[in-house]
């Protein structure tokens, strides 16, 4: 399971919907978090577009580790259905965010 909070990936989601002057804003927080919240939240996304089933999050996660290559923010925020991704991805973990997002509005 995520040890990410799960506040910090629905504010990923927040902030990707907001376009225009939320991009920099964007890219700052991801580039803010720390390296295993890099993976997981890249982790969460794969699981989200179907790259990985919700029981190969471990798997996920070393997978997102070994092959960055990149920065993670610029990965993520070239993603085209990011927001969508980590929200089916929480979903698909099992994570319950509705108490986070009212939290965000």
């Amino acid at each position: 399971m995520p040890e990410i909070a799960a506040a910090t990936v629905v504010q990923v989601i927040f902030l990707r919907r907001e376009r225009g002057a939320g991009e920099a804003e964007l890219r700052d927080f991801i580039a803010g978090l720390n390296d295993d919240d890099k993976a997981e939240l890249t982790a969460i996304a794969w699981i989200g577009r179907g790259s990985f089933e919700a029981g190969e999050f471990d798997e996920a996660v070393a997978t997102s580790r070994a092959e960055a290559t990149i920065p993670t923010e610029d990965y993520l925020m070239g993603m085209p259905h990011l927001a969508e991704n980590l929200e089916a991805g929480l979903e698909a973990l099992g994570i319950d965010v509705t108490g986070e997002e009212e939290d965000l509005l």
